[in-house]
């Protein structure tokens, strides 16, 4: 509890918090008015404060103590790690940085890349406005870093407002304002000099209200309004999703195979492309490479590359670094990378265990359980893959009556495999005909390809399944 001296420090702060945030928040309303801002000057300001406040946004994500609930019906970009317990820690006077927000950091800068970025290079390419730099609108600028810089160090960090929000609840102000800023180009486009200014000083002073109201609520705690609760859930936050380990010795451990995870971590690269960014980075790469503009197309090859990285390394972080534990009657899935139970589950007769029929273990003659309704983690959770799963379960005392896979079936390998081979056949027929040209023929296959892809990819693992 703060004393009295903390007191008059603790209300100074937050007076000049307040001041600093109204001040930067008007700045752009003395160049609208004395400096004789053209409209496309103070649009230039608000883009750039809206993308001071992303890239904050998804820094301040990584260091949320609170649990997400996440969007019901959303996946989020590298979904894998929001089940993850436990960060890291890089430096001893920092909060840690929890995998389980990377995904939401990553939604936010997703959206800009492939949709506030492109709109906005298209707009200004279109329009050509007419913007001269001046000092006074670098200041302007720089007052709109500075403090939302300030507000991260010493408020967000400083005053460990991370332990009180979810990175759900912080990616929720910079997608208003990214909305705002594209709602703003459209709506001012064709406005002339005077009535352009009556609009923006309307928008200038309702965003310096709203900008106060929202520090006035984040630091003092006390809504003036409830419009909130009228149209928001409020389902954003929940409490930290972290475990406590039980209070008993290790009996037996048992760790994962990487292999298999490594194996099964090329599956999830399909998710990696069925994302925004994935989409865009597979039509700039059949585009350029039908244009033949190889610059464009190494840049789209590289992300594809990066895409791809990403995603096994997601996946593998997700399964590959977890040790599973016998503690008393309890069973526990602790990840050595993070240093945290990953889910916990007592061992009876009642608990239900099966056998993952995963195409990476047929391959390679590895073994995964998966057991049903985990009550710490209120979901199924997997057990492996293990390099043998009968001596895990020998191992860790687990009541498992049968391990064996569903057994080969040389009828189903080869109906899936024709029928693979039948919707392949459309593409590679396209480029083989002379009929079609090379641009026509790549061009369809861009448009149409993901979508032959998904029963291809289905009718792959349906085979591989039983092989």
């Amino acid at each position: 509890m703060s004393g009295p001296t903390d007191r008059p420090f603790a209300t100074t702060a937050l007076v000049a918090g307040f001041l600093a945030v109204v001040g930067a928040n008007l700045l752009p309303l003395v160049g609208v008015v004395a400096w004789e801002w053209t409209l496309w000057s103070l649009l230039g300001v608000y883009w750039m404060e809206a993308l001071s406040t992303v890239l904050l946004a998804a820094a301040k994500t990584l260091f949320a103590e609170r649990g997400s609930p996440g969007v019901p019906g959303g996946i989020e970009p590298l979904h894998e790690l929001r089940e993850k317990r436990g960060g890291w820690r890089f430096h001893d006077s920092w909060p840690p940085v929890y995998p389980r927000n990377v995904p939401f950091a990553l939604s936010i800068l997703g959206v800009w890349a492939v949709t506030v970025i492109p709109l906005s290079a298209f707009y200004w390419l279109s329009v050509a406005p007419d913007v001269r730099l001046s000092l006074h609108l670098v200041l302007a600028i720089g007052a709109l870093f500075v403090a939302q810089a300030a507000d991260f160090a010493f408020e967000y960090i400083g005053e460990r407002e991370y332990e009180t929000v979810s990175a759900q609840q912080i990616v929720r102000t910079p997608a208003q304002l990214s909305a705002l800023v594209l709602s703003l180009g459209l709506f001012t486009a064709d406005a002339g000099r005077a009535s352009g200014i009556l609009v923006l000083l309307a928008v200038v002073l309702a965003k310096t209200a709203l900008s106060a109201y929202r520090f006035y609520v984040e630091h003092v705690g006390t809504p003036i309004l409830r419009l909130s609760e009228r149209f928001l859930d409020g389902d954003d936050s929940e409490p930290p999703p972290e475990l406590e380990l039980p209070d008993a010795d290790v009996r037996a451990r048992v760790t994962v195979d990487a292999k298999p995870v490594l194996l099964g971590g090329l599956w999830a690269i399909a998710y990696g492309f069925a994302s925004r960014v994935g989409l865009a980075t597979l039509a700039l790469l059949g585009l350029s490479l039908a244009a033949g503009r190889w610059v464009w197309f190494a840049v789209a090859l590289l992300l594809a590359l990066a895409i791809v990285a990403a995603r096994v390394s997601s996946y593998y972080l997700r399964y590959g670094t977890v040790e599973y534990q016998r503690r008393g009657d309890r069973l526990v899935a602790y990840d050595t990378a993070l240093d945290a139970p990953q889910w916990i589950v007592a061992v009876d007769p009642t608990t239900e265990f099966a056998v993952r029929n995963a195409v990476a273990d047929r391959l390679l003659d590895t073994g995964t359980l998966t057991i049903t309704g985990v009550e710490s983690v209120d979901r199924d959770v997997q057990l492996g893959p293990v390099s043998d799963v009968d001596r895990a379960v020998e191992a860790l005392d687990l009541p498992v009556g049968r391990t064996e896979r569903p057994a080969r079936n040389p009828a189903v390998i080869v109906a899936a495999g024709v029928l693979a081979l039948f919707f392949l056949a459309v593409p590679v027929g396209l480029f083989l005909t002379p009929r079609v040209g090379d641009a026509t023929a790549t061009g369809i296959a861009v448009a149409f390809g993901p979508f032959l892809l998904v029963p291809v990819v289905a009718l792959l693992w349906a085979a591989l399944s039983r092989i």
